[in-house]
Parts: C-alpha cells; sequence; structure tokens
C-alpha cells in the first residue's frame, strides 16, 4: 500500500455561548475565542483507503494548508502508511519543527492502518488493557481490570472539564453544573490576574464542596513569585490542585525546579514539553510532576508514545492536552490514552463547547466520560457536507 495524494481543508466553527450552557467567549490570558479555526487533512492510497487528522491553525489557515500540501505532501507521496517511524524521521525540514504539521498525516496513516488490518488504533497501540485510563471513581463500577472479560466491555475515558477565564460567581455557577453533569476535574484558564485567579479557584472549591479538583492554567501567564503566592494560598486554604500547568515561561528549567521545591501544588509543564528532548531536561532538573502532552508537537501517534515512555520510565503520571479538537482529533486522542501505557490523568476536553462537528455520529459527553471508538481505525466516518458547509474560502 501506498500514499497517493494528501489534501488538507480549514474550516471554521463557533462555540456555543456561556449563557447558553457553553464556554464562549473562552478567555485565556492571551486571547478571547467565540469560534476555531481547524485544519482537517485526508490522506489517500492506492488501495482506496482514506485516513483522516487534524491539527490547529498556525500563522492562518492557508498557512496551515499550504505547509502541508506543498511542504509535507511531496514527502510521504510513495511512502507506506505501516512505515511510521520510517516516515516520521524522514519528515525533516532544515531550521524548522515539521512535526506538528505532520502530526495529522502520521494520525491519517494510523486511521489507514487500522482500517486496513480491521482493527481500532487502540489495539494496535497495545496498552489498553492497563486500568490507568479512568480514575477510581469510575473503576469502583466498571469491575475489577484484573478480569479480562470485565474489562473487555468498558471503553469509556473520563475527561476534565476546561473552562475560560471568567469571574468568581460564573465560575462557581458552572463549578456546579460540571458536578451535576458527572465531571471530577475542571481545568479553568488563568494569568491576567494572580489575585483573581486565586478568588475563582476559591469560588468554586467553596460552591462544590471540594468534590472537584482543580487544574489552573496560566499558559505562561504568572512569573515565579506569583506562582509561588497562587500555590501557597491555595495550599492555606486546603485546597490541593491536581497541578498548576506551565505557571511560568518555557525554558526556564531552574525556575521551574525551584518553583517545584517552593510550592505544595503539582507541577505541570506542558508548552515546555512540545519542544524537543525537554521533557528529558524536565525530568533531570527535578521540574515537574505531571507531563501535560500533546501528540501535535509530539510529531503524532507514535511521537506520543515515546513521550508517555519517557514519562513513565521517570515516575511521572502524563496527561494529554486539550487545543480545541473537533471528533477527529478527539477520536486520536482518545485511541492514544486509552492504547498507550502511562496516561493515567483524564486528557483535557472542550468537546462539549462546539456548536458542530465535521464526524457524521458526533461523539456524546455522558457523565463526564467520552466512549472510544469501537469500529476500525480512528472509528469515525466524516460528513463532507458538514466540511464544505464551514470551510474557509
Amino acid at each position: 500500500m501506498k500514499i497517493t495524494d494528501i489534501e488538507a481543508f480549514a474550516v471554521n466553527i463557533p462555540l456555543v455561548p456561556f449563557e447558553d450552557g457553553g464556554i464562549a467567549p473562552y478567555v485565556t490570558n492571551h486571547n478571547s475565542l467565540t469560534d476555531m479555526d481547524r485544519v482537517l487533512v485526508r490522506v489517500d492510497t492506492d488501495e482506496g483507503i482514506s485516513g483522516w487528522g487534524e491539527v490547529r491553525v498556525f500563522l492562518t489557515p492557508a498557512a496551515t494548508v499550504s505547509i502541508i500540501e506543498d511542504g509535507i505532501r511531496p514527502l510521504v507521496v510513495g511512502q507506506s502508511p505501516f512505515e511510521l517511524e520510517a516516515l516520521r524521521r524522514q519528515v525533516f525540514v532544515e531550521y524548522a519543527n515539521a512535526d506538528m504539521f505532520f502530526a495529522p498525516v502520521e494520525v491519517a496513516c494510523w486511521d489507514i492502518v487500522g482500517q486496513s488490518l480491521d482493527k481500532p488504533v487502540y489495539e494496535l497501540l497495545g496498552g489498553w488493557t492497563a486500568p490507568s485510563q479512568t480514575n477510581t471513581r469510575h473503576r469502583e463500577h466498571q469491575g475489577d481490570y484484573s478480569n479480562e472479560d470485565d474489562y473487555g466491555n468498558d471503553h469509556e475515558i473520563e475527561v476534565a472539564y476546561c473552562l475560560g477565564i471568567l469571574s468568581p460567581e460564573q465560575s462557581r455557577q458552572r463549578a456546579a453544573e460540571v458536578l451535576n453533569e458527572g465531571y471530577s476535574v475542571l481545568k479553568t484558564k488563568a494569568g491576567r490576574d494572580w489575585t483573581e485567579d486565586v478568588a475563582r479557584i476559591e469560588a468554586m472549591h467553596d460552591e462544590v464542596d471540594g468534590e472537584l479538583s482543580f487544574r489552573l492554567d496560566p499558559n505562561q501567564g504568572w512569573t515565579i513569585d506569583q506562582a509561588i503566592r497562587v500555590g501557597s494560598k491555595l495550599a492555606d486554604a486546603g485546597i490541593y490542585l491536581q497541578y498548576m500547568e506551565q505557571p511560568i515561561r518555557v525554558d526556564a528549567h531552574d525556575s521551574l525546579a525551584g518553583l517545584k521545591r517552593q510550592t505544595r501544588q503539582p507541577i505541570g509543564p506542558n508548552e515546555d514539553t512540545y519542544i524537543p528532548h525537554n521533557l528529558r531536561r524536565l525530568v533531570a532538573a527535578g521540574a515537574i510532576d505531571v507531563a501535560v502532552l500533546d501528540l501535535t508537537p509530539a510529531g503524532g501517534i507514535t511521537g506520543l508514545r515515546q513521550e508517555a515512555a519517557i514519562a513513565a520510565d521517570a515516575g511521572i503520571p502524563a496527561v494529554h492536552h486539550c487545543a480545541f479538537d473537533l471528533g477527529i482529533r478527539t477520536a486520536a486522542i482518545l485511541h492514544a490514552v486509552h492504547g498507550i501505557p502511562g496516561f493515567s490523568l483524564p486528557p483535557d476536553s472542550v468537546y462539549y463547547g462546539w456548536e458542530d462537528d465535521v464526524i457524521a455520529d458526533p461523539f456524546d459527553v455522558a457523565d463526564g466520560t467520552l466512549r472510544v471508538p469501537q469500529d476500525s481505525g480512528l472509528g469515525i466516518e466524516i460528513d463532507r457536507d458538514r466540511i464544505e458547509e464551514y470551510r474557509i474560502a
């Protein structure tokens, strides 16, 4: 089997407004979103099997599409989609990191391989019988994982609810709703005002009487002294985060290690893990408690598996990051965290926040979980009419 063509499609899909139960505007320390651009990638083969991948927009939709079609396509057309390691290693662009643009192509190749073998991707990854993909709350009613028959009926992945920067009162309101909907983890953006960040966590924690775990993500928005104050104030209030995600700027590993020593809150670098070899450096520096990984900067599922192994070897739990994923990348993430050992914390998701999707049978978030598709490959069917409806000219 050979790859014959690659085509990329840029789409823009709106988010559900907050007052209608959604998350828009989704406010971070650097932007505010009411819709989101995504690029969908189809990889064709000479045996009539096509696979799909998805990636966020870099620079502009047109630029992202051009790099994939004009830059990545010539490097992989004529190659076998089964030879994923060879493909990944030969996609080299001098003075640039091509991994993020190759990632949706790599995911599409996994989709093709799974369809060809009539197996879902998670089975090809080899780790799906591990008990780590759901937390204790769900394991209690899902049976003993030592019994393969019990586990074979369970393919639900708990996800963390993600929320932008809101007022303490709005955050309080949504926290109660999130708990009522069956979630056990809520992640909120931060970084514009560290005192407000503390106030929002305290308000949510008070509203749910400590029944939710929280992640706090300032996207590098704090200085180290602010991060120390946030961690200390929350600990003084009896609030212990699941982790603080990338609290300070990237490549400041000594400072991050110092922060880790001075706070009782776990540290979860994210953007730092996007930089090649940084995960090993973070481990060596003692600057990481949780590895917040993402398959796109990793170059796809194969690279993600290698990063998860690094974290596992260091005894560090891994969790998958969310980048406003439609159904294609959501499916890829579900297969990855279900099939790769080491992902012991619920992946982030904003899937509930979309007004629409490009897959024919959108996912249903039930009791704070998403079900891993069971059909071959990624297990999803693309709705081409919806792609055309939302396509960016």
